[in-house]
């Protein structure tokens, strides 16, 4: 997963910390959203952060959702994450 966030941001440390039963399961990508290079993530995210994306696909905001996320993480598995686009 990736998430979108910048610093400070409580709520995504909030998000962060709700990750942490399923952390053994992937690695998450951080993209600072107030960084020159992300202008069109700020753009997209800035009232919505925290913001997670799975294989480049909009997942949730502002607040996590484990259930979804571990039926999301299961479905990658039994793919191999292959995905059909």
């Amino acid at each position: 997963p990736t998430l979108f966030s910048k610093d400070p941001c409580p709520l995504c440390d909030e998000a962060k910390e709700q990750l942490e039963p399923l952390r053994h399961r992937f690695v998450l990508q951080q993209v600072d959203i107030s960084l020159p290079q992300n202008a069109v993530w700020r753009q997209r995210y800035a009232l919505d952060i925290p913001v997670f994306h799975l294989n480049g696909r909009f997942v949730m905001k502002h607040r996590v959702d484990l259930q979804l996320l571990d039926s999301l993480l299961r479905d990658e598995q039994g793919t191999g994450g292959q995905e059909d686009n």
